[in-house]
């Protein structure tokens, strides 16, 4: 018997497990299920972390290269900007040519490129690494689900899937503080540098530990076969690229008249991608992401969810992250360390929601963004006189973490129950573009939002910008909250 992933009749939109003589057994090799998990979630754990462990570390890079504001944008972007543009080409690599290869490619890359970064000896080179770091990202993360979805199996696979969300989400936070402990620490008065080369041990480790658990060869599904759709590739990224470059450096540039343009022809060139896709799946031929993805019931409506959580995690951590050094003074150190209760609440109920009364388990999702609403209000109320907040501040930030758990676990949960296992790949790479892409969003949102708040002529001062900012927030929660929201017919 295998086992089937089922909607709960009570619980729209939330999976439960059916049960059989395998449940929660494991394909991987060896019966090492814990150690596989281990190995790649640790890799997703140290590529989420780079994308925020530099943001710490800017004003030290500033100094040391003497890089413009422009060199350090693209120091923090050009990352992020590789790995949203080529994540869902990622996960068709590892459709093609074996999770494993993809999976250890990349973190080759990954672990090369941060040592190239750690050792850079001017801005261009480390420019030029950060991007590299972004294309072994993009080949790695989108394996983590392929190879979640393809070696677990049910209450397992549910379990997996939590410790993967709560990876995502603590991941930001914790980018934060050991960035604020590394480069604090200044070890051997190389000041930065740190922040790179700590990926260096890590990926050796995981390299030979993935060497041994990961399971070898194709995965033999009819994905295996089908060709890379380089004209979709090439569509697909060009869009991508037109979006995410205006956001990322469209604030430092004064939104010029360009970066309207670009995201203007992002979305043609997005609406072409479609037709091309459509076109393409008709003809019998292989396009870069399956019709039947897209067609899943629901998919639409998580991916909706899953960017607004990521977008209001990621603009929430950047925002908060201003106010406390700014405003406040915090040390990188103790801004980091502020965060603390938002990475335990998300984790915590990343791993536990399932277990939770089937009453609560019908409002999940929308009680969790609701949840995330006053607890923005709460924050933006603790801080708007100019203070620290005391003890409230931290049960906001605690009240943030827990209620996007609940937007995001169970959205994320239940649109992988129902993916075909060929089409695991496919799933994957949607959704990790549009968490990715809704982080990015979040950064460019609210990040604008609040530093034209604080710059604008007549402003009240970083407190009021910090109130409006969380505002906005808690109401994008609500539009979160009913997001996919059907009324329920009459009987």
């Amino acid at each position: 018997m295998t086992t089937v992933s089922t909607q709960d009749p009570r619980s729209p939109g939330v999976p439960t497990t059916g049960t059989s003589e395998n449940d929660g057994t494991d394909s991987g090799p060896g019966g090492r299920p814990g150690l596989l998990l281990a190995v790649v979630l640790a890799a997703q754990f140290m590529a989420l972390l780079d994308a925020f462990i530099v943001n710490v570390a800017v004003p030290t890079i500033r100094t040391d290269l003497h890089a413009t504001g422009a060199d350090l944008q693209l120091v923090v972007a050009g990352y992020t900007i590789s790995y949203a543009v080529l994540l869902i080409t990622g996960a068709r690599i590892g459709d093609l040519l074996g999770h494993r290869r993809a999976y250890l490619g990349g973190l080759l890359l990954f672990t090369a490129a941060s040592l190239a970064c750690g050792l850079a000896a001017g801005t261009g080179q480390l420019i030029t690494f950060r991007f590299a770091q972004g294309v072994g990202a993009a080949l790695l993360i989108p394996q983590v689900l392929s190879l979640i979805q393809r070696n677990f199996t049910g209450a397992r696979r549910g379990r997996a899937l939590g410790g993967y969300a709560a990876v995502l989400a603590s991941g930001a936070a914790a980018g934060q503080v050991v960035g604020g402990v590394l480069v604090s620490a200044d070890v051997f008065g190389t000041g930065w540098r740190p922040v790179f080369l700590v990926n260096v041990p890590i990926g050796l480790v995981l390299l030979v530990l993935g060497a041994r658990v990961l399971p070898a060869g194709r995965h033999g599904g009819p994905g295996g076969s089908r060709r890379l759709d380089l004209p979709g590739l090439v569509l697909l990224g060009a869009a991508v690229s037109l979006f995410t470059v205006p956001l990322v450096l469209g604030q430092e540039e004064g939104w010029p008249l360009w970066s309207w343009i670009s995201i203007a022809l992002s979305l043609l060139l997005l609406a072409g991608f479609v037709a091309h896709e459509s076109r393409l799946a008709r003809r019998g031929g292989a396009p870069l992401i399956a019709p039947a993805v897209l067609r899943v019931p629901g998919m639409g409506r998580a991916a909706l969810r899953i960017a607004v959580a990521m977008a209001l995690n990621s603009g929430f951590l950047f925002t908060v992250t201003l106010y406390l050094q700014g405003a406040l003074g915090y040390s990188a150190l103790r801004a980091g360390l502020t965060f603390v209760p938002t990475a335990v609440g998300f984790g915590a109920v990343g791993l536990t929601w399932r277990k939770w009364p089937a009453v609560l388990q019908r409002r999940l999702i929308p009680g969790g963004f609701v949840i995330t609403a006053l607890a923005c209000a709460l924050l933006g109320w603790v801080l708007h006189d100019g203070g620290d907040g005391g003890i409230a501040l931290y049960v906001a930030f605690a009240g943030v973490g827990v209620g996007l758990a609940l937007g995001f676990s169970p959205t994320l949960a239940g649109a992988l129950s129902t993916v075909r296992h060929e089409d695991a790949a496919d799933a994957s790479g949607l959704l990790t573009t549009v968490t990715q892409l809704g982080q990015l969003i979040g950064v460019a949102a609210f990040g604008t939002l609040f530093l034209n708040r604080l710059e604008s002529p007549g402003a009240d001062g970083p407190a009021t910008a910090v109130w409006v900012t969380v505002l906005v927030m808690a109401g994008t929660a609500i539009l979160g909250a009913l997001a996919g929201s059907r009324r329920r017919r009459p009987n």
